[in-house]
């Protein structure tokens, strides 16, 4: 990775299989982190409050994770804005890019974090959270909403530093998140030393600790490093989101919110059809979600990564480089998912023993379903990559098209449809029939679609001056850090 004038990262030069490498395992390390944090989280709540508390927290996050979804897509939308100015070396229009989303992100956040605290119960009653779990689930979740725009901010920033080229940064500021999290979690939850006995809401509290230092530290440690999308002085009056700018956010982030929002209703849709199959199968399935969690880090990374390198090289012209990456990430998924495909096959009887007990009758359903299913990993890996570099150029609605066929009317069809036939392994057989519809609209998209046309550019500085000297309100007052 190239380090070029104001501390950019420069991904438009150099070799482009090392800069891919050493760009995606820095993102993979968040990946792992976060996923890691959940667990450790959970294992707290689980032991110190018992099975209703876990059950609660489940429900929460996940509201919170449709949540997360709006500012994924948002900050998506931000990165390809930020890449491409990077690219085409205008560090100015990627700061505007970055101040509008901050701004946007920060504004909704605050309005979201409002109305769930006031509405967090009716909103777990109409997700039918069990009577005994409802209480709990409902002091948690206030907590989590008040930590919501400290978390978008945080979640922002570190897909705003990605899209400049660096991902080193934020794993460090992961790691700090994750180390504050899990450590305050028990003091808070059984309120030992100085800190007061706050329950389940000690666990929501910790996150919003963690998060608020995390986000504070970073646009600290942003400014006194002079890190590429800081913003000092007059830049501040770019947290005043522009309209042009704003309108383009929302056009983009709003398909690729909706794609959460896909994967979420298909996730639960087959939830719903496995949980008619018994408890042993619900268990095995739900085990089983665990490791993919873990199986699709690489592919998530490495599409990051090539989405981040084709918005640079697509802002400065270069066409060749863009499939040149396209491909070296495809084969990178091949290697690095391939490796989790095996392992997680191979030693499937020893990590399912981690979570269930030897004479479990889940074990075997949870190997049939890996046996049949996880090997589909690598396709969703190729899929992620050739998405990326769409999306690099704007191009959004393609994927969700294509996502939207593959996981509604292809695998849940498939695995309707087909139980008559193949019996519970209609089931799993849904995931690699939907990854395949995926992978190839995906390549047939990228091949043959209008993905190349036209890029998505931040406004000229003169259309941002004309925009800020309009607004009376100053932004000063607007923070990344708050």
């Amino acid at each position: 990775m190239i380090v070029a004038a104001h501390g950019k990262q420069d991904l438009t030069t150099g070799p482009i299989g090392s800069t891919l490498l050493a760009f995606a395992l820095p993102t993979l390390g968040s990946n792992i982190l976060q996923s890691l944090n959940g667990s450790i989280n959970a294992i707290w709540v689980g032991r110190f409050l018992g099975e209703t508390a876990l059950a609660a927290t489940s429900n929460a996050n996940i509201i919170m994770f449709l949540m997360f979804g709006a500012v994924f897509g948002f900050g998506m939308a931000a990165t390809i804005l930020i890449g491409q100015s990077w690219g085409r070396g205008d560090v100015d229009g990627a700061r505007r890019a970055f101040g509008t989303a901050l701004g946007l992100v920060f504004l909704i956040s605050l309005v979201v974090a409002a109305a769930g605290w006031a509405f967090s119960h009716d909103i777990l009653v109409l997700l039918a959270t069990p009577g005994e779990a409802l209480p709990l689930a409902d002091d948690y979740l206030r907590v989590i909403f008040l930590s919501l725009p400290a978390a978008m901010m945080l979640v922002l920033a570190m897909m705003g530093l990605r899209g400049s080229g660096d991902s080193l940064t934020p794993l460090w500021f992961m790691v700090v998140a994750v180390v504050i999290d899990t450590g305050l979690n028990p003091l808070l939850i059984l309120g030992i030393g100085p800190f007061p006995r706050m329950g389940i809401a000690g666990s929501a509290m910790a996150t919003l600790i963690a998060n608020a230092v995390a986000v504070i530290g970073l646009a600290a440690y942003m400014n006194r490093r002079d890190l590429p999308i800081r913003l000092k002085r007059a830049e501040m009056r770019y947290l005043i989101p522009a309209r042009d700018l704003s309108r383009t956010i929302v056009a983009k982030g709003l398909p690729i919110g909706a794609q959460m929002l896909v994967i979420s209703v298909s996730g639960l849709a087959m939830v719903g059809l496995v949980n008619r199959e018994g408890v042993a199968t619900a268990a095995a399935y739900g085990v089983t979600l665990q490791l993919w969690a873990y199986v699709q880090m690489p592919a998530l990374a490495i599409g990051a990564a090539v989405s981040a390198m084709a918005a640079q090289n697509i802002g400065a012209g270069l066409w060749d480089r863009v499939g040149r990456i396209t491909g070296i990430g495809i084969l990178y998924n091949l290697a690095m998912t391939g490796v989790m495909v095996v392992a997680v096959l191979w030693f499937d009887r020893t990590v399912l023993g981690l979570f269930l007990g030897e004479d479990s009758a889940a074990i075997p359903i949870a190997s049939r379903i890996g046996l049949i299913a996880t090997w589909s990993f690598i396709f969703f890996g190729a899929t992620m990559v050739l998405f990326g570099t769409v999306r690099a150029n704007g191009a959004v609605w393609g994927p969700l098209v294509i996502l939207v066929v593959a996981l509604l009317p292809v695998r849940l069809g498939i695995a309707a449809l087909l139980r008559p036939a193949l019996g519970i392994d209609a089931l799993w057989w849904s995931f690699p029939a939907s990854s395949f519809v995926n992978l190839a609209g995906a390549v047939l998209y990228y091949r043959y679609g209008p993905w190349r046309r036209g890029r998505i550019l931040a406004q000229p500085p003169e259309a941002c001056d004309e925009q800020a000297q309009s607004v009376a309100e100053p932004a000063g007052m607007l923070r990344p850090a708050k």
